[in-house]
């Protein structure tokens, strides 16, 4: 059994299943979620139940064979720590050492509790076709969300995310993450109307506002943001049938363009990830992506 921790919100959580689904495939064994530290946060909560996933949550006592009934931060690193010492094979617990792909993964047991961010396609290359069926979404679209996707169908569309929220007003996480310039997002929408006929922009932000006043091009302009809280996985499905992407610095649209089944779709994503974070991103784009 692969046991993989749930954290963050619904981009983290996707990265993480995908790199526990890949692990279990590998080995042919069970995948299951420890989704335990949702319970401690005020504004993040499990979010994968909105998609066909096959796993199951793990239960506490599946969780302690790992990791044991104390799950205090401090004593799962030394445990994890202690675990280093012994062959990869007969590790119980396994962080993620640093931001880009680890190439010791797929070498890990198939009887282990893996905790990280897993921020890279290389996790679970080989599995897309079962990836893309696991997260497509099972609940009906209904009401506003209905008739946007058949406008974003019907349209040569772009989605654009600007993240900004916590990545403004939370002073730790705009050091660590910051967020994309107005001039990404305009450069990003000359470049892709060089290619994309008529294009329509759908443009996605948890400060609208924000986004109205400063986001100026020649180009219609839809925004939506008639969805929020538990409801944010309605905006990543209408930003997966979008037909080309501009994304931000952020999982969420990461997934929302990964998502998009547009055969000839453009993704567009921001060079600086970070702001003074300093990790190797250099994993985190598939190949396929242009980096602006």
């Amino acid at each position: 059994m692969i046991i993989t921790k749930l954290i963050g919100g619904i981009g983290n959580q996707m990265f993480q299943y995908a790199a526990g689904k890949s692990l279990a495939e590998h080995h042919g064994v069970e995948l299951k979620l420890d989704i335990s530290d949702f319970q401690f946060y005020a504004h993040r909560w499990y979010s994968l139940n909105h998609f066909n996933i096959t796993s199951q949550i793990a239960s506490d006592e599946e969780i302690s064979k790992f990791i044991g009934k104390n799950k205090s931060k401090s004593l799962m690193i030394l445990r994890e720590r202690v675990g280093r010492l012994l062959p990869l094979k007969r590790r119980k617990i396994y962080y993620e050492h640093h931001f880009h792909f680890d190439e010791k993964f797929l070498y890990l047991p198939p009887e282990i509790y893996i905790s990280g961010y897993w921020q890279s396609e290389k996790y679970f290359n080989g599995i897309e076709s079962i990836i893309l069926n696991e997260f497509s979404f099972h609940e009906k679209i209904e009401g506003m969300n209905e008739k946007l996707a058949v406008q974003i169908q019907d349209s040569n569309s772009i989605s654009i995310h600007i993240r900004r929220g916590d990545y403004v007003s939370n002073k730790l996480t705009n050091i660590m993450h910051g967020v994309c310039g107005i001039d990404y997002y305009l450069n990003a929408v000359k470049y892709l109307s060089k290619s994309v006929e008529q294009p329509h922009l759908y443009v996605f932000s948890d400060e609208p506002e924000w986004a109205r006043e400063n986001l100026q091009t020649s180009f219609p302009m839809t925004f939506v943001n008639h969805n929020s809280g538990q409801n944010d996985f309605e905006d990543m499905r209408l930003l997966s049938l979008c037909k080309h992407h501009i994304i931000a610095n952020s999982s969420f649209s990461w997934w929302g363009a990964w998502l998009c089944r547009n055969g000839n779709k453009i993704i567009i994503a921001p060079k600086r990830w970070f702001n003074e974070y300093k990790a190797d991103t250099k994993d985190l784009y598939p190949e396929k992506w242009t980096i602006l």
